[in-house]
């Protein structure tokens, strides 16, 4: 009598440490991404003019309240 047990090799610890700290950037970029996008209004970015109405646009084509 045999057994069918089917052995698939266990993911190896540096492969998912290296899709958990992917992840955690992704999502810190995004996260800033959506700060800048939405909530900024020329506190953080101080880039002149150019990158507030850019963000400024940018809540317009999401639908996101900003007057």
């Amino acid at each position: 009598m045999s057994s069918s047990t089917s052995s698939q090799p266990l993911a190896h610890p540096a492969n998912t440490v290296r899709l958990m700290w992917t992840t955690l950037a992704a999502v810190a970029v995004l996260s800033l991404l959506v700060y800048l996008v939405a909530f900024d209004q020329g506190a953080v970015s101080r880039s002149g003019m150019y990158l507030h109405e850019l963000m400024h646009d940018g809540r317009h084509l999401l639908g996101v309240p900003c007057h």
